[in-house]
């Protein structure tokens, strides 16, 4: 069997030339790398998104056990950690809303949502039409 030496290595003539096999695997391989890629963006921006959703509810929680608090305040608490956090669209919901008619053992619930469709940095996104949300219930206390 003839073998030709080129720069030191050896290879069999009968093979067949391997010149564009690295060019197509990049082309076969390069649209599933920018898939995951971009999966893993969206992935880690939506985990974001549900954690602001859950601090603002947090913040807006402990501002309604304030006293003289008003769903207002809790609402306004909530908008600034939205706003700080660049987050778009999203509702605040006091429960109940009179705050200053609960009594100690009683709870209220602060719920913060968001449209996935308006927080997302991927163009297209894996999350399309999908809202978050965070709730924090919080006792009244003495």
């Amino acid at each position: 069997m003839p073998v030709e030496v080129t720069s030191g290595k050896t290879r069999n003539r009968r093979s067949p030339p391997r010149r564009g096999l690295a060019a197509a695997e990049f082309a076969v391989c390069l649209p599933v790398v920018v898939l995951i890629v971009m999966a893993t963006i969206e992935a880690c921006s939506m985990v974001f998104l549900k954690q602001t959703l859950t601090v603002a509810a947090y913040e807006g929680a402990r501002t309604a056990l304030t006293p003289a608090a008003t769903a207002s305040t809790v609402e306004t608490t909530c908008g600034q950690i939205l706003s700080d956090r660049w987050v778009e669209g999203a509702t605040v919901t006091v429960r109940p809303s009179d705050i200053a008619a609960l009594e100690p053992g009683d709870f209220v619930d602060v719920t913060v949502t968001a449209p996935c469709d308006r927080n997302s940095v991927v163009p297209n996104a894996f999350y399309r039409g999908r809202t978050l949300s965070g709730t924090v219930s919080m006792m009244i206390e003495n």
